[in-house]
């Protein structure tokens, strides 16, 4: 867990650097040449320098290499940059466009442009290095976020002064969005850099599995949100362009959808209104609606709730499983044998994990209509019970001295949890065999037991711990 902590530090670090370095970028991009910083250009030349100062650290290899792949690495996206300002007709990798960049006359105005691009290119490819190179230490992560306020405050002074002494308004809407996302991605790196340590830490018994979601679920909020701010311009962007081209296609579309659903819902109850003494034309002019029966009503609302209650859980499972494999993807870790698995070892692996998955849920809605078979199963239940509720049965505990526990927390169950724990003495340590009535008398307690009813006095049981007498034990 420690190495999927040090994965995600890195990348909210990252995400400081360039939230920072692309709103200084786009600011002085717009004001000078009127046009923004190209946003994968410069996501492109960051990531690439990373990538290629982690594959030459700490490999023993020779100054020249190490600057030639640098090199190399730089001259690529700073003719990608340059491509893209230039916005010529030909495709990147053909050398037409190169030849004409180099043949082109410029005049003092347009080479000072070129600088600017080139600066920002370099300012690009060193946070990169820099990066990669930088220690994870929570010190070191207190004096970015330092120097990302202090470039923060400094573009807003900059634009305030344009605006008020020299009556300039530089139209950028980029810096704000970013400002968020980098305190979002500083407050997520700090917390973990803060929580770096070797030093072993248990949860209290019964907050091990909500302590584990909850630090989950703020981990991903907050680095969601960051990246949601980080993007925000060029998802509003993308989201336009989808909104204008689902409503070309569904424009066709509406009538039936509408023919459809007045099928649906208003079929046989329709039904003519007396007309007043008009005219014809007010008569076509106006449309009757149809009069529709009060139970015919409340079925459409009923209906109508449950459809939207069904779509939106769906539609929420859906994204957490999506969120859940993906971070375990970029989480886990690659095998070490240079051999890959093909794609229908993948699948069938992949059928097999759903297969058991499958069974398991099974075997858990048969258990759950037709009971428990034995006495120790009843017991594993309820210790399943208990773990779920918030009480995790101690080695140390006899089942007399859970049960008792169980009974303290739980005093509406009292007697379906002494039936259980009873039967389970009387047949495993006084080895008798218990008849048919009692089993059935235990099954019914657990039925009781299980019940949704007590579901608020469970979950109430993980924030409010009362402290259990010790005499009673």
């Amino acid at each position: 867990m420690r190495k999927e902590k040090g994965i995600l530090l890195f990348l909210v670090s990252g995400g400081m650097e360039l939230s920072w370095l692309y709103a200084w970028a786009t600011f002085l991009t717009i004001s000078t040449l009127h046009q923004p910083f190209p946003f994968k250009e410069a996501i492109g030349t960051f990531v690439l320098a990373t990538i290629f100062t982690l594959l030459s650290k700490k490999k023993g290899w020779r100054v020249i290499y190490i600057l030639g792949l640098q090199g190399f690495g730089f001259i690529l996206t700073a003719l990608r940059i340059v491509y893209v300002f230039n916005s010529g007709s030909y495709s990147f990798w053909d050398q037409t466009w190169l030849i004409e960049f180099f043949s082109t006359p410029r005049n003092p105005l347009e080479w000072l442009f070129l600088l600017i691009l080139l600066f920002w290119a370099i300012m690009f490819w060193v946070g990169g290095v820099a990066l990669a190179r930088r220690s994870l230490a929570y010190s070191t992560i207190c004096s970015r976020f330092d120097l990302g306020i202090v470039a923060f405050f400094l573009l807003f002074l900059t634009r305030f002064l344009l605006l008020v002494k020299g009556g300039i308004k530089v139209e950028e809407t980029i810096s704000q969005p970013l400002l968020f996302s980098f305190f979002i991605f500083s407050l997520l790196a700090i917390g973990l850099a803060r929580n770096r340590s070797t030093a072993t830490r248990d949860f209290l018994p019964g907050y091990q599995g909500i302590g584990l979601i909850l630090s989950f679920a703020v981990a991903v909020l907050l680095f969601s949100t960051g990246l949601i701010l980080f993007f925000f311009p060029y998802l509003t962007a993308a989201a336009e362009m989808g909104h204008v081209i689902i409503k070309r296609i569904a424009d066709p579309l509406g009538p039936i959808l509408v023919s459809v659903i007045r099928f649906i819902f208003m079929h046989g109850t329709i039904r003519p209104e007396k007309t007043s003494p008009q005219t014809e034309e007010s008569i076509r002019d106006l449309a009757s609606p149809g009069e529709s029966s009060w139970w015919t009503e409340l079925m459409e609302k009923i209906l109508a709730w449950g459809l939207g209650t069904i779509l939106g859980l769906i539609i929420l499972i859906i994204f957490c499983l999506a969120i859940f494999y993906l971070l375990r993807w970029l989480f886990s870790r690659t095998s070490i044998s240079q051999k890959r698995p093909s794609l229908w070892y993948l699948v069938s692996l992949w059928a097999l994990r759903f297969q058991a998955f499958l069974v398991f849920c099974w075997r858990k809605i048969v258990r759950g209509v037709k009971g428990y078979k034995g006495v120790i199963q009843l017991y594993a239940a309820l210790l399943s019970w208990g773990r779920h509720s918030g009480l995790p049965h101690f080695l140390s505990e006899t089942p007399a001295e859970y049960g008792l526990r169980l009974q303290y927390r739980f005093p509406l169950l009292k007697r379906e949890i002494e039936l259980i724990i009873e039967a389970f003495n009387q047949e495993v340590y006084g080895e008798i065999i218990l008849d048919n009535e009692q089993r059935i008398i235990a099954q019914f307690a657990w039925r009781r037991l299980r019940s949704p009813l007590h579901w608020p006095s469970r979950l109430r049981t993980w924030f409010l711990h009362s402290t259990y007498p010790s005499e009673t034990i």
